[in-house]
């Protein structure tokens, strides 16, 4: 696509955001940087960057494909995501299908407890407080959100949900949990903004429970980079 790409606007944990000579676009440039804890821990995990946008890209167009909208535009390689400029809603939503992470440490619940139903959850986008949990309500009253905001966020968030467990069981992946980040055009409409890929989620492969995201370099399990190639790999297969 005819697009130039200019300054640099912001910097991620994950990505570096570009300006660009279409001011409605952007793009996002995936890194290989690796962060946990808050930025606690540092590393980096060779090809991460390639591999996530691949995957964002796939999940991206199945989800727009059951209706789900976006900020996906187009890649202009295989580390460049041409992206609709959003405003950034700053509450990041967590869906749980099983219990793991942080929501074991908080309750005392054994990793890998079946939740009865998904759970939603809202946190706080502010890296020097931790990204706390916080509710509906409080978003509501503090102005990060309005009422009708926090109901579709979380129901995109329970749609994205179900697409995807599905998609990814057939893959004989188990979706036990994952952020999501929303975005709003001027107009107020919502799209789902950031990424999905091992960095955002936790995969656990049925039967044997590895786990082939993220976790591993947070624990040290090694395998980081065999990890994400295997999740791109299957991922690749279906789409």
């Amino acid at each position: 696509m005819s697009l130039q790409v200019l300054d640099s606007f912001y910097e991620g944990k994950a990505k570096t955001l570009f300006n660009t000579s279409d001011p409605t676009l952007i793009v996002q440039y995936f890194k290989d940087d690796a962060t946990a804890f808050n930025r606690q821990k540092f590393g980096q995990i060779a090809g991460k960057g390639v591999v996530n946008l691949a995957i964002t890209k796939a999940l991206y167009k199945l989800l727009e494909s059951k209706g789900v909208k976006t900020h996906l535009v187009d890649t202009l390689d295989e580390r460049r995501m041409v992206s609709r400029r959003v405003e950034i809603v700053p509450l990041e939503v967590v869906v749980r299908n099983r219990v793991a992470g942080t929501f074991a440490k908080r309750y005392a619940v054994p990793e890998g407890t079946v939740l009865p139903a998904p759970i939603v959850e809202f946190f706080l986008k502010k890296d020097e407080l931790g990204d706390p949990l916080i509710t509906a309500e409080a978003a509501i009253a503090i102005g990060l959100a309005t009422p009708q905001e926090t109901q579709d966020l979380d129901r995109l968030a329970r749609q994205v949900n179900e697409i995807l467990k599905a998609f990814f069981l057939a893959l004989n992946i188990e979706l036990i949990d994952f952020k999501l980040e929303f975005g709003k055009l001027p107009d107020g409409t919502l799209l789902l903004a950031d990424e999905i890929s091992p960095d955002s989620c936790r995969f656990w492969e049925v039967g044997t429970g590895k786990k082939l995201d993220k976790d591993r370099f947070r624990q040290d399990l090694g395998g980081i980079e065999d990890a994400y190639a295997e999740m791109l790999r299957r991922v690749q297969s279906a789409t």
